[in-house]
């Protein structure tokens, strides 16, 4: 009977996909509201083109699209989301598939999240502290990288591919069970802060207010 580092890893294949699919919906949405944004500035480059994404102030994709931030790498993000949000479905179908990788790809496939998780690190506090906005399909984005990169991390540990003893292989494989619990955890560090930095509940009392 194979070990449970050693057995196909079915679980986080399908997460994988999950991430996968939801991943490339939001990176397509966000393409999609640079587009009409580019078409509406070239129709009257005067005017203001509000995305229909944009809920208030703060819950909005225009400030985040047309930031700097948003074009980190000279070319709109959601750009890059396309191409790398193939990568996880293109893995996870695979591994469903029966496909068995080597422990050479399981590092290169970790630091592929690893980078993924860093810079949406980096876009979370540019988001909160510098612009003051949460977009509805960043934050889509983050809700489906933070929990792909701890289950990549610690799925390569306990098959060995990052090399952390057997004693940090039996930890990864017991923190596997608690993963839902770990990612609520970083979910709600982020709501706290933004709760925290951003004047949220100030804008839903007047909402309430208002309808009131």
């Amino acid at each position: 009977m194979p070990s449970q580092t050693t057995k196909r890893p079915t679980a986080l294949a399908i997460w994988l996909v999950i991430a996968g699919v939801v991943g490339l919906i939001a990176a397509f949405q966000l393409t999609i509201e640079k587009f009409d944004a580019l078409e509406a500035t070239i129709a009257d480059p005067n005017g203001t083109h509000a995305a229909s994404c944009d809920i208030s102030p703060i819950v909005q994709c225009t400030v985040n699209l047309n930031s700097a931030q948003g074009s980190v790498f000279g070319f709109p993000n959601p750009v890059l989301g396309l191409i790398c949000w193939t990568a996880p479905l293109v893995v996870g179908m695979a591994i469903l598939a029966g496909a068995r990788f080597g422990k050479w790809f399981w590092i290169l496939y970790t630091a592929g999240h690893t980078f993924a998780f860093g810079f949406v690190c980096w876009l979370i506090y540019q988001s909160i502290f510098k612009l003051g906005t949460l977009c509805p399909w960043c934050m889509v984005t983050w809700a489906v990288t933070i929990p792909s990169f701890f289950a990549v991390v610690l799925h390569s540990v306990r098959i060995g591919a990052i090399p952390l003893g057997e004693k940090m292989k039996r930890i990864a494989n017991t923190l596997m069970s608690w993963l839902p619990l770990i990612v609520t955890a970083a979910f709600l560090i982020i709501a706290v802060i933004a709760m925290i930095q951003l004047p949220i509940l100030d804008w839903i009392f007047y909402d309430v207010l208002q309808l009131g």
